[in-house]
């Protein structure tokens, strides 16, 4: 164990401090392979022993999506939670005072939307530290993170975006369009539609040989980095959306704040305690969700504009269907659709029809 967390140590120390060239591409490539490999199995140890303790939260997913508001402690987001919920999570000036997660529920233009006050996270969290463990076990589930951060202590940005790529979190990312498909025999052979300037074909051999890969098809199609072909082998990465909230503005000079909204780049500036934009946050929520406005209507009556049906962006009619009936998907006939979807006012459409903003739906069943 102890051999193993030297080695870990040891491997951060090469990677952070060899100069990153084209000479030095496939060592630190082979570097960060072999640390992924280590952390995989020290990890594992960890989550065996989290079981036997019965340690972690469980929490019910609810509504039309879920958001958690993640930073160290003493940020506001008890607060912030009070003022987005009807939440009644308490609120102190002193330091973990969220020992549990506070759920709340956002309602926004007819969207019922989770919000989840988690414990305030430290560094080293990631690794188990504090409530690291049972924290980023509910960040993985989560549709949106709201990463709230003190306005007098811009730093914290940095360790939190850290913390959550030690927990295997890839935040605003997309999954890397790469397919590595294992084979009995042949060697590694790599298929690439793009050129790759970050990383070369003899390492992309050797990091998989390292993962104990040695006859694979390899399909890449776009231009990705050594972490990003690791992160595809290791294929227990969580892409999570996510805004950047700073939080605690009406202590702070304007000079400041606008400082570290650029140092940050920060999607918002609020102050829960003032309740000063939180309106323009839960919009922000709203649009970063992906949620979209269905409007149903009956055959020969006025569609219901009041009370939409919401849905994620680039729903399907058949996934309307399955969330208003389980039984609408087998007695579905046809439907016809007006709004953006439509090239023309009631179309006739079927199942996998992608439905947009603001559209009308008409459902006809056996």
């Amino acid at each position: 164990m102890a051999g193993a967390e030297d080695r870990i140590e040891e491997l951060e120390h090469l990677i952070a401090h060899s100069q990153y060239n084209k000479r030095t591409q496939h060592a630190i490539g082979l570097y960060k392979a072999q640390l992924a490999r280590l952390r995989e199995k020290q990890e594992a140890r960890r989550a065996a022993k989290a079981a036997k303790q019965g340690e972690g939260y469980a929490v019910r997913k609810t509504g039309d999506g879920t958001v958690v508001l993640l930073g160290f402690p003493s940020v506001g987001k008890s607060t912030l939670l009070n003022c987005l919920t009807n939440a009644e999570s308490r609120v102190a000036h002193y330091s973990f005072t969220t020992l549990q997660v506070i759920p709340g529920v956002m309602e926004y233009e007819h969207a019922k939307i989770q919000v989840l006050d988690v414990p305030g996270v430290v560094q080293g969290a990631a690794a188990g530290r504090g409530r690291g463990t049972e924290v980023f076990a509910v960040l993985r589930n989560a549709d949106l993170i709201v990463l709230l951060l003190d306005v007098h202590h811009p730093e914290q940005c940095e360790v939190l975006l850290r913390e959550l790529r030690g927990a295997h979190i890839r935040a605003n990312a997309k999954p890397p369009d790469v397919k590595v498909r294992k084979t009995s025999k042949g060697g590694v052979k790599i298929g690439k539609t793009r050129r790759l300037t970050k990383l070369t074909d003899e390492t992309i051999t050797a990091i998989l040989q390292e993962f104990k890969i040695n006859n694979a098809d390899v399909v890449i199609r776009e231009d990705i980095t050594d972490d990003q072909f690791i992160d595809v082998l290791e294929g227990n990465k969580h892409y999570v959306p996510a805004i950047t909230v700073v939080n605690k503005i009406d202590s702070a000079p304007p000079a400041l704040v606008k400082k570290v909204a650029k140092r940050v780049k920060a999607d918002l500036l609020v102050s829960a305690a003032q309740r000063e934009r939180i309106d323009e946050l839960k919009e922000l929520v709203f649009q970063k969700l992906d949620l979209v406005r269905v409007y149903l209507k009956e055959p020969r009556k006025d569609p219901d504009l009041e009370v939409p049906l919401i849905m994620r962006r680039g729903c399907t009619v058949k996934r309307v269907c399955e969330k208003l009936h389980k039984d609408f998907v087998d007695k579905f006939k046809f439907c016809r659709v007006w709004g953006k979807s439509a090239k023309f006012p009631g179309q006739k459409q079927m199942l996998l029809h992608v439905l947009r903003d603001g559209d009308i739906l008409e459902l006809h069943l056996r």
